[in-house]
């Protein structure tokens, strides 16, 4: 057995492990590997309807989870700390649900709180929890911003997403080097605008 064969038969050892994926799943995917141009019966494609599949479900993994529940443990005991919490440039994927090209980015996120914190990995958690679903950009900031704000009762609560499209970028215009970015404001940070300046100028590092 030669090195490219170990690794194949390591790969499919592993992912005999996972879950089958069912039968009309793929044979969707072999139906758009011919509708494509290719052979989807060929050595290199055989196994490719079983690892789409599995793909994506793990892309698609935060429908089978609440992201609310990253927020069900805070801590009171801060010493008195009422200033801006922020965790900035959290990276993601997630996919765009036009087209279903990958959506890759950073997310920052910020809240005021009033009298309790959450530990900062779950704000990373509410993020991904959102991005593994089919999306477009403008509702998974809203979802965020939501989320933060519903499970924190922060005084504020300030999301800010940059990304880049690949249904932009690999298809249509297929222009590259651009970002999108979305803001969701709420509390404080909507309706006073020297707190709203302050969050920004702490995401953008100025």
């Amino acid at each position: 057995m030669n090195v490219m064969q170990g690794h194949v038969l390591a790969e499919r050892e592993c992912e005999s492990d996972e879950a089958p994926v069912p039968a009309e799943v793929q044979d969707a995917i072999r139906t758009l590997l011919r509708w494509a141009g290719d052979d989807p019966h060929r050595e290199g494609l055989v196994d490719t309807p079983s690892r789409v599949g599995r793909a994506w479900r793990e892309y698609c993994a935060g429908y089978e989870e609440d992201p609310t529940v990253h927020l069900h443990r805070t801590f009171e005991e801060v010493a008195g700390y009422d200033e801006v919490v922020l965790l900035r440039d959290i990276p993601f994927q997630s996919h765009c649900e036009h087209h279903l090209a990958p959506i890759v980015g950073t997310a920052s996120v910020a809240y005021l709180p009033t009298d309790r914190v959450v530990g900062i990995s779950k704000l990373a958690r509410v993020v991904h929890g959102y991005a593994r679903r089919l999306q477009i950009q403008e509702r998974l900031t809203a979802e965020i911003a939501s989320c933060i704000w519903d499970g924190l009762n922060p005084q504020g609560v300030a999301v800010v997403i940059k990304a880049t499209h690949g249904c932009m970028t690999g298809r249509g215009v297929r222009t590259h080097g651009v970002d999108m970015v979305t803001s969701k404001m709420l509390g404080c940070f909507r309706d006073n605008p020297s707190s709203r300046r302050e969050v920004l100028s702490l995401i953008n590092n100025d």
